[in-house]
């Protein structure tokens, strides 16, 4: 490998929503996720509740703000019949 090109690899945390912390190795000194082996279903044999609805109602916020101003864009359509 050429010297001076690489970023350095060093030790990382992997830091879970769930609170469980991981050491491993990566060039960033933090990794944030969401689930981990401590409190995914398949792991732990438990079934437990995703907060996967807040994703969801912010996609669809997005979405109905776009077609608002759409609708303002575009303005109400007349349509006038000429004989």
């Amino acid at each position: 490998m050429k010297e001076g090109i690489h970023p350095e690899y060093k030790k990382a945390k992997a830091v879970c929503s769930c609170g469980n912390i991981v050491e491993t190795a990566s060039v960033s000194d933090t990794i944030h996720v969401e689930i981990c082996s401590a409190c995914h279903p398949f792991f732990t044999g438990k079934q437990k509740l995703l907060d996967t609805a807040g994703r969801v109602e912010r996609f669809q916020k997005k979405w109905a703000k776009k077609e608002d101003l759409v609708q303002k864009k575009k303005g109400p359509r007349t349509i006038t019949i000429q004989d």
